[in-house]
């Protein structure tokens, strides 16, 4: 799977390239990424950046987990412009 094999290449270089990791935790990072998806997703996006600019939030604890799905264009469960798989009303007065 391509984009699989991109997002966990981005994770390896992001480890590779961080000053402060420690050697030892870099392997295991490495290994991590390697194995499991939402690890490499969790090595590139901070959830501290995605609620910091949120007034009265603030991130207590954050976990990542992924699940390989089909996709199906024609599915509800895709359709990104309706709310909760209804369908939205227009107006054609």
């Amino acid at each position: 799977m391509p984009d699989a094999e991109a997002l966990t290449g981005a994770a390896l270089e992001h480890i590779k390239a961080d000053e402060f990791m420690p050697d030892e935790e870099r392997g295991h990072a490495g290994s991590a990424v390697r194995q499991d998806e939402s690890e490499a997703l969790a090595y590139l996006i901070d959830p501290t950046d995605l609620v910091a600019g949120i007034p009265g939030v603030e991130l207590v604890q954050a976990s990542w987990s992924s699940e390989p799905v089909e996709y199906d264009p024609e599915s509800m469960e895709w359709d990104m412009d309706g709310e909760d798989g209804e369908e939205e009303e227009t107006d054609n007065a």
